[in-house]
């Protein structure tokens, strides 16, 4: 579904993914994990055309999307939760989630959609005519992961949806994770707390200083000496 082959991109001179390769298929949850400045986010940068590349190729669904420029990402079914959140603040929660349906003509279906969204984020519902930036942290999550799902993706990227947050409602949010998943979305995470991704993903790569060192089955790397020693502290 989704494919990256060779990807290389720089912050001026400095070499921050180099010949990346990483596949994504359909119906899978896939995770990047790595510690800060390692490259998770400039690859999901790369992947919705906020960040230019230098070379490589990325493509989904067979269709070449390196030269897209971002806006065009969500006509592809690509959804991007960013790294914290990014909601509108001055913005009421409906709004927000309306803004993420812009795309849509079917207008039939929106409606649907929003209740969706408050069924599996109930807290949302209570708060739509609250403004976003008034939210608690792990509400602001749910509300940048509502307002994405409204795209209607085919395939969502979460940047980082644990930060911040407090245990418990962690845990709710990776639960979300493999419902959206399980309802028909493919998900490309990246996330620090490495233990809850590789949990919740069928397969994982793991990015240090712009390369891919390790790929496989999630469970196998959870249960990795390695793993275990360079990210779960054990």
């Amino acid at each position: 579904m989704l494919k990256i082959k060779d990807l290389n991109l720089y912050y001026g001179v400095i070499h921050a993914l180099k010949n990346i390769n990483l596949e994504v298929n359909e119906g899978e949850i896939v995770t990047l994990i790595g510690s800060n400045g390692a490259g998770k986010t400039s690859t999901l940068r790369a992947i919705s055309g906020l960040n230019q590349i230098k070379s490589g190729e990325i493509s989904f669904e067979g269709k070449t999307i390196s030269k897209l420029p971002s806006y065009k990402m969500p006509h592809l079914g690509i959804s991007h939760v960013p790294e914290g959140r990014r909601i509108f603040a001055n913005l009421t929660v409906m709004e927000n989630l309306e803004l993420g349906a812009y795309i849509r003509k079917d207008k039939a279906n929106i409606s649907k959609d929003y209740e969706k969204v408050f069924q599996k984020f109930p807290r949302l519902k209570e708060r739509a005519k609250q403004m976003a930036g008034t939210l608690s942290g792990g509400e602001q999550q749910m509300l940048a992961m509502g307002r994405a799902l409204m795209i209607n993706p085919k395939i969502l990227l979460l940047d980082e949806p644990s930060m911040g947050l407090a245990p418990l409602v962690v845990k709710n949010i990776f639960e979300i994770i493999k419902e959206i998943n399980q309802a028909g979305t493919t998900v490309l995470l990246i996330e620090q707390n490495a233990r809850m991704a590789l949990s919740i993903a069928d397969r994982a790569y793991v990015i240090e200083t712009g390369n891919i060192v390790k790929e496989g089955n999630a469970k196998e790397l959870l249960h990795s000496d390695d793993i275990k020693k360079a990210y779960l502290g054990e």
